[in-house]
This record gives C-alpha cells, sequence and structure tokens, in this order.
C-alpha cells in the first residue's frame, strides 16, 4: 500500500527534478505540507518521514492539532494559509509561524497589533487575486504595489513576499508569471504559489514555496 511518506518522498524527487529542469538551485524551494481537514494520526507518518513544513487553512482547526504535534514533534513551522479574518488575529499569531493571506488593510493591521502584544514578528505575504475573481480574497494586480508599501511602511508588517491561487478553468503559467513579476518590482524574494495539480509549473515560473496537500494526504473528505 502507498503510504502518505511515499507519497512525501515522490513530491520531492519532483520538486528536486523541477528544479534541476528549470535552472533553480537545489533547494530553493520550500515545500509546505498542506494538512486541512487530516487529524493528527494521518499527519504523524509525514512529521515521522522528517517534514516539518505545513499549511493549514483554518486557525481554529489548526489550533485543535498543532500544540499537541508540536509537543511530539521539535522544529514545525506552520503556515496559515487560508482567509483571515480580523477577530482571529490574536488566535493565528498565536498559531502560526507565517501568514500567507494579508489581503486587506484592516488584517494587516490586526496582526500587527497582535505581533506587537505578543512579541512576535511573523514573516507575511501578499495573496494576490491575480484572475480579479470577485468571489476570491486577494489584492487586485493594479493594487498591490501601493499595499506593498503601506504594510511595509505605514503598519510595519516584516512583508517577504506574495501569495496567489490562480482561477481553476485557467492555465496557471499566466497567473504564475504575472506574481513573479509583481515580486520582483517590489523587491519581495518569496513567491508562494504551485498546489498538487501545479507545483511543477509553478517553479519554472519563480515559486519559492508550493503548496501541496492532496499528493502527499491523499483526497480529502470534505465536510
Amino acid at each position: 500500500m502507498v503510504t502518505a511518506a511515499d507519497r512525501l518522498s515522490d513530491v520531492k524527487t519532483e520538486i528536486r527534478s523541477a528544479e534541476t529542469e528549470f535552472g533553480r538551485a537545489e533547494g530553493s524551494v520550500r515545500l509546505i505540507a498542506v494538512s486541512k481537514t487530516f487529524d493528527i494520526d494521518a499527519i504523524r507518518p509525514v512529521l515521522e518521514a522528517g517534514q516539518r513544513v505545513f499549511g493549514e487553512n483554518r486557525v481554529q482547526e489548526a489550533m485543535g492539532k498543532w500544540p499537541a504535534l508540536r509537543q511530539e514533534f521539535e522544529g514545525i513551522e506552520l503556515h496559515l494559509i487560508g482567509p483571515l479574518q480580523s477577530n482571529k488575529a490574536k488566535e493565528a499569531v498565536a498559531t502560526f509561524d507565517v501568514i500567507h493571506t494579508v489581503d486587506r488593510p484592516k488584517i494587516a493591521k490586526a496582526l500587527k497589533a497582535e505581533m506587537v502584544k505578543q512579541g512576535r514578528d511573523l514573516p507575511c505575504f501578499i495573496q494576490v487575486n491575480t484572475g480579479e475573481e470577485p468571489q476570491k480574497a486577494g489584492i487586485a494586480p493594479k493594487d498591490v504595489d501601493g499595499f506593498v508599501r503601506d504594510c511595509r511602511d505605514e503598519v510595519g508588517l516584516d512583508v517577504v513576499g506574495l501569495m496567489c491561487i490562480p482561477p481553476v478553468d485557467e492555465a496557471p503559467g499566466e497567473h504564475f508569471a504575472l506574481l513573479e513579476k509583481i515580486a520582483g518590482r517590489n523587491g519581495l524574494s518569496e513567491i508562494s504559489m504551485g498546489m498538487s495539480s501545479d507545483y511543477r509549473v509553478a517553479i519554472g515560473f519563480g515559486a519559492t514555496c508550493v503548496r501541496v496537500g492532496s499528493a502527499i494526504f491523499g483526497t480529502r473528505d470534505y465536510p
């Protein structure tokens, strides 16, 4: 039977292969194993296989799983990759190590306020709505430069990069290329893009973080 540890190994091999194919430095792409909807028993074998960087979509779900896992395993780095409401900023700052979904001034200010209170300075990504989809969170491409500047200079966030989720019905390459271009002109070195179906393509367009879930953990059973 193929295990999550086997699939993790396959994904890591694919990432290294893509780095070589696209002329990227070995180890320049970080794997974020997306463990949303999976319980502690499903996550533990992936931790035992050596993975330490994980992504979760919901603050409450993460709070129910990761404190116990952090007691078992050292060196865990937890990324928030789902939408954040300002009333969850306190819990998000306490639970996560990196935030990928800063998408409006209210969230930026709430996060910074909590970081100051808790004595934590978390790296943040700005979420960009590259497809300008009305149902999806994120800053419109034309507004990113100003928003990055405000988050850095006025709010004082440690903005390290950009993140996007391309429209499901469009080729992802053009969206990845756009995100890479915006990141470059803003002097941002981190680019979070690419999921189970397209992370190899994302690496070709400069992704430094890929967010891979089902290719490691298997098909999700959503409630």
